[in-house]
């Protein structure tokens, strides 16, 4: 009773600081600043890279990114570098989703170390605030619903897969994750993005369904890759900052592999509309 009473409120702090934050673009930014700097320092120890260089890149790419329009009133120059970021960094995560396929130990050489702090973690960060600012406007109702398709797709994937599941998803992985829990997870997180389009009126509910299929599906393999980095680490969580969750890159695993998908998806989505 006592571990779900601690975990319920790390639980609801999380949610609660991201809300609120949302309310200004600003303090948005600022939240994931923090979220960026601890999730980079938890991966850093996943895959024992000691030095502070990740941090000095990841300061540098997010003030590029999210404060390039701020400081030169101009979104000359911006929009080409984002999409080589969101190309290399998608370019870098596709190699990830095929080492999740491999039974071999993920290799993670001396360059491997800094390319994944960049374009796995540090570049994550930037595509979320780049969610909210969707179309050069502000609204955070864009990234809110991800991050609800997310909640959704966990929670039923959890409950189906613990009621319902037989057949192992990636049993040397995560010896949890079923089909059937897979399969759960994307059906209620279809059924959720209806009630998304309707109340946040953002996006129509076609787009909104399609994004639950990139968040449900691209959200996994983003959980399953965490999952192989923590195994070869020979650890249960990536840090201990949320009492009952573990780290906060056990909480941001899904959101963060599925980010620059969910961008590049609003940019098709912007040039056909």
């Amino acid at each position: 009773m006592k571990e779900i009473l601690i975990r319920s409120l790390s639980g609801s702090v999380y949610v609660l600081l991201l809300i609120l934050s949302l309310n200004n673009q600003h303090a948005l930014i600022a939240l994931f600043f923090v979220f960026g700097i601890i999730c980079l320092a938890e991966f850093k120890k996943l895959i024992q890279l000691k030095s502070i260089i990740p941090y000095f890149i990841f300061v540098i790419l997010y003030a590029f990114f999210v404060y390039w329009k701020f400081i030169l009133n101009t979104n000359s120059g911006i929009d080409e570098s984002v999409q080589i970021l969101m190309v290399l960094t998608i370019f870098i995560e596709l190699f990830l989703i095929k080492d999740l396929f491999s039974e071999k130990v993920t290799p993670l050489f001396s360059s491997k170390r800094f390319i994944l702090t960049t374009f796995y973690i540090s570049s994550a960060f930037v595509f979320l605030i780049l969610i909210a600012d969707y179309h050069d406007t502000y609204n955070p109702n864009i990234l809110l619903g991800a991050f609800i398709l997310v909640w959704v797709n966990d929670s039923f994937a959890y409950l189906v897969g613990k009621n319902f599941g037989k057949q192992k998803l990636f049993e040397k992985i995560s010896p949890k994750k079923t089909v059937e829990g897979f399969l759960g997870g994307l059906f209620f997180s279809c059924i959720a993005s209806y009630f998304i389009a309707t109340f946040t009126q953002t996006l129509d509910f076609t787009s909104w369904l399609v994004l639950s299929i990139v968040i449900s599906v691209f959200g996994t393999l983003g959980d399953l890759i965490e999952s192989k980095f923590k195994r070869q680490a020979n650890v249960k969580d990536s840090g201990t900052i949320m009492p009952g969750h573990g780290g906060l890159l056990d909480r941001l695993d899904s959101i963060i592999f599925a980010a620059p998908f969910i961008y590049l998806f609003l940019r098709i989505l912007h040039y056909v509309s």
